[in-house]
């Protein structure tokens, strides 16, 4: 459940805005999002991960937290690297390693690679959108 919108981290740019499929923010009067219909929020996690800065925090949970939480306290959430922590998991981000890429799989080692490759060679680009002979 989406739990904090950080004011000091967030650059206005309504992405979480845009991409929360059950329209949980409303924009703020001074360009930040609020929450607004959190109990609308589907713990998709889509607004954290797709947020630039780090500026949300969704707790792993399907409930708002009671307001004396640590999931509902800002600083706590920061400092224990959790503000923005979905997006470093799955490695979204300048300087992030894709969490596909540390996959630690064994099963994955022991796919063998496909013998040919399964879609055509691309036919030449022209000029001629209707690709005909000259």
């Amino acid at each position: 459940m989406i739990e904090i919108v950080s004011a000091a981290a967030c650059i206005a740019c309504d992405v979480c805005v845009k991409v929360c499929p059950t329209d949980v923010f409303d924009r703020g009067a001074d360009g930040i999002p609020v929450i607004a219909r959190q109990s609308d929020c589907q713990t998709c996690f889509m607004c954290e991960a797709y947020c630039p800065t780090d500026a949300l925090y969704v707790a792993p949970v399907s409930a708002p937290v009671a307001s004396d939480s640590p999931h509902a306290d800002e600083g706590a959430v920061a400092r224990s690297g959790l503000l923005g922590g979905y997006r470093a998991m799955i490695g979204w981000g300048r300087g992030r390693t894709a969490g596909a890429l540390l996959d630690q799989n064994p099963l994955l080692s022991e796919v063998p690679p496909l013998a040919e490759p399964r879609l055509p060679v691309p036919a030449e680009l022209t000029d001629d959108p209707w690709n005909h002979p000259d």
